[in-house]
């Protein structure tokens, strides 16, 4: 059973995970805007980060209406761009355009989990384009610079999310 907000109208449970080794430069992006988040979610929101392999999302995502991921890419020249990813209507990426240190990919998970019938009704995945994997903390200049954004569009997307279908992002 939902939650209900204030005005008596149901609320669905929303799942915000953040994906990616911190201890990897930009494959921390994930990490990085889910401390961005603190305090500007509701309170019924749940996050958590995976660092790992994506398989424990299955697991994660039990009993939530929506889920919204964020997660780096591999570099393809445009360090910091940010791609939102409808996860219902887009097939996820699979192949090697997410840089990963992941057993199984996000793009892997998200099929899994539709091919199971567990996936939430509502997925969308920001990934960010990363320019270094190396050993090391800290995110590249470019990837720092995104992290804002990435946060107020998951910001408004949990907003959307937890009244209704899932809908389209507004232009940036």
């Amino acid at each position: 059973m939902n939650a209900l907000d204030l005005d008596g109208t149901a609320v669905r449970k929303v799942l915000v995970v953040g994906i990616g080794n911190p201890d990897r430069c930009d494959d921390g992006i994930g990490a990085a805007v889910l401390e961005r988040l603190a305090g500007r979610l509701p309170a019924d929101v749940r996050t958590l980060a995976r660092r790992g392999d994506m398989l424990a999302l299955l697991d994660d995502c039990a009993g939530a209406d929506a889920l919204v991921c964020v997660d780096a890419t591999a570099p393809m020249g445009m360090p910091g761009q940010i791609r939102r990813i409808d996860a219902i209507a887009e097939t996820v990426p699979r192949d090697a355009s997410f840089a990963s240190s992941h057993a199984l990919g996000l793009g892997e998970a998200i099929e899994l989990a539709r091919t199971l019938g567990t996936a939430p009704p509502a997925m969308v995945v920001y990934a960010v384009e990363g320019a270094c994997f190396d050993d090391g903390m800290g995110l590249s200049p470019l990837v720092a610079r995104a992290i804002e954004e990435v946060a107020d569009r998951v910001v408004a997307d949990v907003a959307r999310l937890r009244r209704g279908p899932a809908s389209p992002a507004p232009e940036a």
